[in-house]
């Protein structure tokens, strides 16, 4: 496989019409993911003092959510390689929707943490079906009008439902005070988006025909660089903590009042929108050399949120929240060009069960930590992200030096 450098392969474009139409594909995605990540994510900025209320101890929350992002991102292997092998893209995508999404107003049924963590646990399963396929169709899109852009656009109008969502639930809080009744209200967004979905299944019912057909990589494995770049994306998992540790944080410690913690949400996922717009420009003219300067900035999240008072706390939430727009960006645009169109579903699934897999064993250290020492816990987060580098840095060097083909492994 060749790969030489992300910028070649983000670059090759086809007709215009070809452009606009992958263009309007991008954007109903996007629109898609406003109202999916307005449900999910109004509700995942108070899962941390929603658990505390039902008498689960910081432990429990972060080995909760932890789970719940290793089945979210664990079983996207399957869906992957369940996506590719059969070409079923929009049924599984369409499935994970709908399992995710009503998961979300079913927490207004919950009265004990057991139950709450299931359906936690069910949405981010819902949500790792339906990764893999969106992604892979995503891509054909982004092979004509650039991977950073495309998942740039999508990604900017995901998190700014991110950042509507826990309004919305921070406004129903300050006026009533009930979780319940802020879950039921996500049942709107919930219908919108699953309309959404539908309509644009019946729109655009092969993405793959989106796709910039070129010669430049053809491999049946994987090359060594993929799996170099997936454990460089594995280490700063595993240092990244989950929000509702840190809204749990917040609620202890009251650095930040209750019924603001859905706003540092908000604000959060307003700064990974807007970044991930900006980024997702640069990454299509820099590559992957992006990555290193913002996971470096992003590792200071820790200290921030941890140590800090109310503004130090918020301006942590900020910079957590620009990692997170690279972690749902540019992480997974890196991986596009590294691979075949055909295989693309498959290495999604993989990479980001690997990455899964380490946010859940970094989420259970984290808040295992957090109940013994939040010294220890900071350094933890910030040591474990700065690994990452040195691994981001050989895969800079590698797409530089080298135009030859990459042995599958």
């Amino acid at each position: 496989m060749i790969c030489n450098g992300v910028n070649r392969m983000t670059n090759v474009a086809g007709k215009p019409g070809e452009s606009a139409m992958a263009m309007r594909f991008v954007l109903v995605i996007g629109v898609m993911s406003f109202f999916a990540d307005f449900t999910y994510e109004g509700a995942r900025s108070v899962y941390g003092p929603f658990l505390a209320g039902l008498a689960a101890s910081a432990t429990v929350v972060s080995i909760v959510t932890g789970f719940g992002e290793l089945v979210g991102y664990g079983f996207r292997l399957v869906s992957g390689r369940w996506a590719d092998r059969t070409g079923n893209f929009w049924p599984i995508a369409i499935f994970g929707y709908f399992v995710q999404l009503l998961a979300v107003p079913a927490l207004a049924l919950a009265n004990n943490w057991p139950m709450a963590a299931a359906l936690i646990i069910l949405e981010r399963f819902g949500r790792a079906t339906r990764n893999p396929p969106r992604d892979a169709m995503l891509s054909h899109a982004g092979s004509e009008i650039g991977f950073g852009w495309a998942f740039g656009i999508h990604e900017a109008l995901d998190q700014f439902g991110a950042l509507f969502g826990p309004l919305l639930v921070a406004a129903i809080l300050a006026w009533r005070g009930s979780y319940q009744l802020a879950f039921a209200a996500l049942l709107i967004p919930t219908v919108i988006c699953l309309s959404l979905v539908l309509t644009a299944r019946h729109f655009y019912p092969n993405p793959h025909d989106l796709e910039v057909k070129t010669g430049d990589i053809k491999s049946k494995g994987l090359p060594r660089i993929f799996w170099i770049y997936m454990m460089g994306a594995a280490m700063v998992a595993a240092g990244f903590a989950d929000f509702p540790l840190i809204a749990y944080h917040f609620t202890k410690t009251s650095s930040v009042p209750k019924d603001l913690v859905p706003v540092a949400y908000a604000i959060a996922m307003g700064v990974s929108g807007t970044g991930s717009l900006v980024f997702g420009r640069l990454f299509d003219r820099f590559g992957v050399k992006l990555l290193i300067p913002l996971t470096v900035i992003a590792a200071a999240f820790a200290p921030l949120v941890f140590l800090g008072q109310f503004w130090l706390a918020l301006i942590g939430a900020a910079v957590w929240g620009l990692g997170m727009g690279v972690h749902e960006s540019i992480i997974p645009a890196v991986v596009a060009p590294m691979v075949s169109p055909e295989r693309r579903a498959s290495a999604y699934g993989l990479f980001t069960a690997g990455y899964g897999v380490f946010w859940f064993l970094g989420s259970a250290a984290i808040g295992f930590l957090y109940d013994y020492s939040l010294t220890g816990t900071i350094v933890f987060c910030v040591a474990t992200q700065l690994c990452a580098v040195p691994m981001f840095i050989w895969v800079v060097k590698q797409q530089e030096q080298s135009s030859t083909v990459q042995p599958a492994i």
